[in-house]
């Protein structure tokens, strides 16, 4: 464990910022499960259905903002900004191309597109409710966390987090005036759920602009230079991030493949699934910020040109923290599984499987908060993009969701069994995890 106070202090100051925003965003997602789960089990589900699809969606922007983090930081690193700024021309023009054809295709094919979760006619009902208004959220979304991505990779973090409370507060008072239709409003159900995570967003993505246009310090823009296309920095970013957004946008799609599972397996199991994952990812966020923050670290320190040493000293001790926060996050979920699920009005049978799905991931997220930030923070982050792709590309396509397929379609495996197939790459994907982090091969400088 390295003994500099101020890699720690960095550290930690970082991940506090960005696992709080994180649980904020989630927070979100938790209060429209939790809201829809009170109204009906089959608005819930709907909803769930259409979310698979955001998802997808989140993870290829998630894959956008993590190059912006990587290439930025080691810029930042150099103490050179006016290449970030170059760079983040190609990052909205990418982000914003993505999220249009989405929205075309859920314009379009609505029904085929949540009629790919489920075979219910009633949740697809729903699910077609509910994304005629949420599909408006994909752009806002889209530009929001790019902007914040260009921020945090010169580490400006608290605006985010922000940003977040802004949102939870908007669609808290939104979601409960417009599902139950309180204070004289009609009531809306699945319809208003996305209403009011679209006013969120809105108001999301006004609080970020006001922010960069009078109050950020580090990185500064123009007027002109979102005009400005450096095509070198283009050129270079758009092939950066194509490992990126294949690992992070097939991870969302094998993710959506879960619920494809568990949807056609029953209907029960498909709202425990919501309800186990919901409250999964947020807890998850501090593995996620765990990843973030070792990013931005591991990207500077060697923009900043330190020695190996140092750097082998960083990656060592940021694997420890990694551990024990899996520790913690597992405790954590166990003991609030039990409260949790019993506010929801769902079955019987969906809180039994909900609570068996919990147990298995109590177990599965110690694999998770090591294996995610050594692979997306320490190694990608610092410059090594590829190995993650091929890692996730054999464990996961060539390994859980055939298996998993098999166990619930051929073998017909009870749902817990099944969803302990699904999530076991997160235990094994640790061992080539760590075997690489410590080789050392993956330290690239990325800036020219």
């Amino acid at each position: 464990m390295t003994k500099d106070k101020k890699f720690y202090a960095n550290f930690f100051s970082l991940w506090k910022i960005l696992v709080l925003n994180n649980v904020i965003i989630l927070g979100v997602n938790l209060v429209d499960n939790i809201m829809l789960g009170m109204f009906t089990e089959t608005a819930l589900s709907g909803a769930t259905a259409c979310n698979q699809v955001q998802f997808v969606f989140q993870q290829i922007i998630l894959g956008l903002s993590n190059t912006m983090v990587v290439l930025g930081s080691q810029y930042w690193g150099e103490k050179r900004t006016e290449p970030v700024k170059r760079l983040s021309v190609a990052a909205v023009f990418l982000s914003i191309a993505f999220s249009a054809l989405l929205f075309s295709f859920a314009a379009v094919m609505p029904e085929k597109v949540v009629g790919l979760f489920t075979d219910s006619t009633a949740i697809i009902e729903e699910g077609v409710e509910y994304l005629r208004i949420i599909k408006y959220t994909y752009p806002v979304f889209a530009l929001t966390n790019i902007i914040l991505a260009i921020l945090r990779s010169v580490e400006s973090v608290k605006v985010g987090f922000y940003v977040s409370i802004v949102t939870l507060l908007f669609n808290i008072s939104l979601n409960y005036l417009l599902i139950f239709g309180k204070l004289g409003l009609p009531e809306m159900g699945v319809r208003g759920a996305a209403l009011a995570t679209l006013i969120a967003r809105v108001a999301e993505l006004i609080f970020v602009i006001v922010y960069v246009a009078f109050f950020e310090k580090k990185i500064i823009w123009g007027r002109d230079d979102l005009h400005k296309v450096d095509y070198t920095l283009f050129k270079k970013y758009c092939k950066t991030c194509i490992p990126f957004v294949l690992t992070d946008g097939l991870f969302g799609v094998s993710t959506a493949l879960q619920t494809v599972i568990l949807g056609h397996m029953s209907e029960a199991a498909i709202a425990a699934n919501s309800v186990s994952s919901t409250l999964y990812q947020v807890l998850k966020v501090a593995a996620v910020g765990s990843a973030s923050a070792a990013s931005v670290i591991i990207g500077k320190t060697i923009g900043e040109g330190k020695p190996l040493e140092k750097i082998k000293e960083y990656s060592k001790s940021l694997q420890v923290i990694f551990v024990v926060i899996g520790l913690l996050m597992s405790i954590t979920l166990f003991f609030i599984r039990i409260p949790i699920v019993s506010m929801y009005n769902i079955s019987a049978e969906a809180k039994d499987f909900a609570n068996g799905f919990l147990l298995v991931l109590c177990v599965t997220c110690i694999g998770t908060a090591y294996q995610m930030p050594t692979n997306t923070g320490i190694i990608r982050g610092g410059g090594d993009s590829k190995f993650i792709l091929i890692v996730d590309i054999i464990s996961i396509w060539g390994i859980v969701l055939p298996l998993s397929f098999a166990a619930a379609f051929l073998w017909n495996w009870h749902p817990v069994a099944v969803i302990a197939c699904l999530n076991a790459d997160q235990i094994f994907k640790s061992v080539p995890a760590f075997i690489k982090a410590n080789r050392y091969k993956w330290i690239k400088k990325l800036t020219h």
